[in-house]
């Protein structure tokens, strides 16, 4: 019976959550950008580059995961890339978090 849950459970589809969570992601980081640019804060820091990195590693994800929702033999894999992928735009989203923080604190 337990060997039958680990079975299961390996076969879950996440491609569907990392489609959803990575354009949310996708969204917020397109508004902290537009806020840095509002005001005027994307030429004195790097910020705005680092924001713009972790939408496109958030854009990348949003594509290898729906990629992998249609693809037959290579679903696990593109579904791998896309979970690689989106946890790197993660850490580069918390360092924009750091960045910024430091920027207002300082």
């Amino acid at each position: 019976m337990l060997q039958q849950q680990v079975i299961t459970m390996e076969k879950k589809n996440t491609s569907q959550h990392i489609l959803n969570t990575s354009a949310t992601l996708f969204g917020l980081c397109y508004v902290v950008l537009t806020s840095l640019k509002a005001l005027k804060l994307d030429g004195e820091t790097t910020i705005d580059e680092f924001t713009a990195a972790s939408m496109f590693l958030f854009m990348l994800s949003c594509l290898l995961s729906f990629l992998s929702m249609r693809a037959g033999k290579k679903q696990v894999l593109l579904e791998k890339l896309a979970d690689y992928v989106f946890l790197t735009g993660l850490l580069v989203l918390f360092g924009t978090t750091l960045f910024i923080m430091f920027h207002v604190i300082a």
